[in-house]
């Protein structure tokens, strides 16, 4: 008679376990501890603010969790799919979408959803997909295809208007383009005219800011946001309040900061928005220079880290999408940080983990259980 030992619960659930990146995982407990602190002052007077952040952040882990699970190769076949059901998402809300404050971004099917965050991963892993396929006999048509791909979502999205959201959907195809070797004779002439253009925007700013001037393709209120990265100053109790208000926090800081909930900006209820889009001018107060560099290094880790990942991964999707994902939290972070200091405009772009808000941790979340899909498939196949 043949006896087969039954396996431990242990035993069962070791290899859920097995390949994790403990570097990666350290940033991003890192990156919640901070973000749980700033939360708690920043919020704790917000109703369940700072319960709700926690209960998101629990959530985003066990995401992470599952979405690791799943190999590279399950991950590439949902591609397709998902980009699908994300533009004919689009599609609807353009059409049947509900509309707040003059924005249409959100579609009722049972519940209220945002389509457009969908895409922001379906975005990475449908161009990954696409350059898998063409790897071997990749040629310029095949970016001209891959623009194409990248231009319908971001367009359905610029058109809701959601020029935050367009913004991170965009850098996320664009930086699939560029792993998959986008000719850098492509690349410098489009910074040399981005250059020339922002040169022109600052020294015509007198003449462009005008009321009676119109703006191509932008609308009047994405226009006003210019101007008023410009020249805050003009109107500092109206459309130049939240930069004003962010810089005043940010600077009133100093190196050290006033202390935990002892920021004056912050409690006192002058910096907007100060648990969502403006949390790092109220954490900035708080904690000043040497608390910036703290959440600085945790994003730098995040980010370093997932860069060897997709160095070291095996396959070009793999690459592609590790290298995108990555890169797309610095796009996070440059943005919030640089509309917060005042040399970007104001959109709506959240600080991962730092941020509140149950969507974008979702959606962190699934970026990152990819990414520690990934190194994990990398670290089983070299054991």
């Amino acid at each position: 008679m043949t006896v087969i030992d039954k396996p431990s619960l242990l035993q069962r659930i070791k290899p859920w376990f097995q390949g994790f990146d403990l570097p990666l995982l350290f940033a991003i407990l890192w990156l919640m501890g901070l973000g749980l602190l700033c939360m708690y002052s920043a919020g704790y007077d917000h109703g369940t603010r700072f319960v709700d952040h926690g209960r998101n952040m629990l959530l985003s882990l066990a995401i992470i969790f599952i979405v690791a699970q799943v190999p590279p190769q399950r991950l590439m076949a949902l591609a397709i799919p998902l980009y699908a059901a994300g533009v004919a998402l689009l599609v609807a809300t353009a059409l049947f979408g509900i509309t707040k404050k003059g924005a249409t971004r959100w579609l009722n099917v049972g519940i209220v959803i945002q389509p457009s965050e969908l895409l922001k991963i379906a975005m990475p892993l449908m161009l990954a997909w696409w350059f898998q396929k063409r790897e071997g006999v990749l040629r310029l048509p095949d970016f001209f295809a891959a623009f194409a791909l990248l231009a319908i979502p971001v367009g359905l999205v610029a058109k809701q208007p959601d020029l935050g959201t367009a913004i991170l959907v965009a850098s996320a195809g664009l930086y699939v383009i560029f792993f998959a070797g986008l000719s850098w004779r492509l690349i410098i002439p489009a910074f040399v005219v981005g250059a020339i253009a922002i040169t022109a925007l600052v020294m015509s700013e007198e003449a462009i800011c005008q009321p009676e001037v119109k703006w191509p393709v932008l609308r009047e209120y994405q226009k006003n946001r210019v101007c008023t990265l410009l020249d805050p100053t003009k109107d500092p109790l109206g459309k130049g309040f939240h930069i004003i208000q962010g810089e005043i926090a940010i600077g009133s800081g100093g190196v050290t900061g006033k202390g935990f909930m002892k920021g004056t900006q912050t409690h006192l209820e002058f910096i907007p928005e100060r648990t969502t889009d403006f949390i790092f001018a109220a954490f900035g107060e708080e904690f000043g220079l040497a608390g910036a560099l703290a959440l600085l290094a945790g994003f730098s880790a995040l980010i370093l880290r997932g860069l060897m990942i997709a160095s070291d991964a095996p396959a070009l999707f793999s690459r592609l999408l590790a290298g995108a994902v990555t890169l797309s939290f610095f796009t996070y972070v440059f943005v919030n940080m640089g509309m917060v200091s005042g040399i970007l405009p104001v959109v709506g772009v959240p600080l991962p983990f730092i941020s509140y808000g149950g969507t974008a941790m979702v959606t962190l979340g699934i970026g990152l259980g990819m990414l520690m899909s990934i190194s994990k498939s990398r670290r089983l196949i070299q054991s």
